[in-house]
């Protein structure tokens, strides 16, 4: 735990600029002048969009945005996307909202909420959907402007900070982007993070936000040679030579996330950081990625890649025991598995658990055989069932799944549309519904999920 505490303050070279425009911005929020004292005018909020590519610092420069951000007395709303999330409506939503409301007695949060209560709860998962027709499109979004409008003012200052914003679910990510031009009005910051180049089609209107924020996006920039050279000193020592560590620059291309993880493997082998190691460096940067980062996993046992299969199924903030269930492992080998795999610095945490980086969890997930991936997401949505966490978080599982005229699968997600339409998300339901179809139902069944389809369309 110490050891990661240390690299999580590791230092941000080259971003200096990024930097500034977060202290400007959260001064500007907090009321202070750079010197410190009190401005005299109204703080107001805006926009901080960070984009770039995977690996570059993006996770990294809001975890610094974060840390100042509570250091100068603000509320924080933490999110991230996940590329395993995507299709589950107000993934993201629910990770900026429920942690604010959910500890809240039922009756105080009916009382804070008023008649938004039964509109925004669903949506949230703050309460069960009733009875009755879904509720309005609009109505809900305004729900959520006001939940997140009253949290805003009542808890001011307040920053909100999404990384990953090009996995964010549909309905979260269209939400945020219709609120944004009204955070200038409110005590409040929002920082995004986010890939340009992998924002789905429906992000139109995240990817042209901060224009109409008048502001551009911060792009990161690789870092130069001199800069990976600071990063190789600060985790080698200063014994690194500057053959040495012009070569790491090279074969990393100035990556943060590749330097980090490079210099990393370098200690685990002892190398001596000097030009006669500097050869090895290339074969090194290739076990940080792709094929060597699969083969490296590959040699830690077969049911320690049985579980990281299962985690990279999973998704993000995974339980252990759900992922011991997934793999089909005992808890004693799932633990040791998940030692390895920290030990290994593809995985972190221990009540949760989650991959190091995006990128390796991507990696794993493409590396799992395609029979044996569609098999876990099955095993993993009875899984999530077995575990009482409901149709709707199974349904995701069951979408990646074959038709195989399985009714289990279709009362499944036949139960999780109901959910989902109900909490305000049809277009989710329509998914759900259309691969119910695919199945197929019984046929006595079929009209009746035609009906519901046409219900949710």
């Amino acid at each position: 735990m110490g050891q990661r505490a240390v690299r999580s303050r590791r230092t941000l070279f080259e971003r200096e600029g990024e930097l500034a425009a977060a202290d400007e911005a959260l001064n500007e929020l907090t009321g202070l002048r750079e010197d410190g004292t009190e401005a005299s005018e109204r703080p107001r909020g805006a926009l901080l969009a960070f984009a770039g590519r995977a690996g570059i610092g993006k996770t990294t420069l809001l975890a610094e945005v974060r840390r100042r951000a509570a250091a100068q007395g603000c509320t924080v709303l933490s999110a991230r996307g996940g590329d395993q999330e995507q299709g589950v409506a107000f993934h993201v939503a629910r990770q900026l909202l429920q942690p604010q409301l959910a500890g809240i007695a039922e009756a105080e949060l009916r009382a804070q909420l008023g008649s938004w209560y039964a509109i925004v709860g669903p949506a949230l998962g703050l309460c069960a959907p009733s009875e009755g027709a879904p509720p309005d499109q609009q109505g809900l979004r305004d729900g959520l402007d006001w939940v997140l409008t009253h949290l805003a003012v009542q808890r001011a200052p307040m920053v909100l900070v999404l990384d990953d914003a090009h996995w964010a679910d549909p309905e979260s990510l269209s939400w945020l982007a219709a609120f944004a031009p009204r955070v200038e009005e409110l005590p409040l910051r929002l920082a995004v993070a986010y890939r340009p180049d992998e924002l789905p089609d429906h992000a139109e209107a995240f990817r042209s936000l901060p224009g109409r924020a008048g502001q551009r996006p911060l792009d990161l920039e690789p870092l130069s040679a001199a800069a990976v050279a600071g990063l190789v000193r600060e985790d080698l020592g200063t014994q690194a030579d500057d053959v040495f560590c012009r070569e790491c620059w090279a074969v990393t291309a100035g990556n943060p996330f590749e330097a980090v993880e490079l210099t990393a493997k370098v200690r685990d082998r002892g190398l001596v950081p000097t030009e006669e190691g500097a050869h090895l460096l290339r074969d090194l940067a290739a076990a940080v990625k792709g094929s060597g980062l699969i083969a490296r996993l590959e040699r830690l046992g077969a049911s320690t890649v049985r579980f990281a299969w299962a985690c990279a199924v999973l998704g993000t903030e995974i339980p252990p025991t759900l992922a011991a269930a997934v793999a089909g492992l005992g808890s004693e080998e799932a633990a040791d598995a998940a030692d390895a795999l920290r030990g290994a610095r593809i995985l972190a945490g221990a009540d949760t658990l989650e991959f190091v980086h995006p990128l390796i969890a991507t990696a794993v997930y493409r590396a799992i055989p395609g029979a044996v991936r569609v098999a876990l997401h099955g095993q993993a949505a009875w899984c999530v069932i077995n575990e009482g966490l409901g149709p709707s978080a199974a349904a995701r599982h069951l979408m990646e799944t074959h038709p195989e005229g399985d009714n289990w699968v279709v009362q499944q997600l036949r139960a999780a549309a109901r959910e989902t339409q109900r909490a305000g998300a049809p277009d989710a339901a329509r998914r759900y519904l259309a691969r119910a179809l695919r199945e197929p139902p019984p046929l006595k069944e079929r009209a009746a999920v035609l009906h519901e389809l046409g219900c949710a369309s």
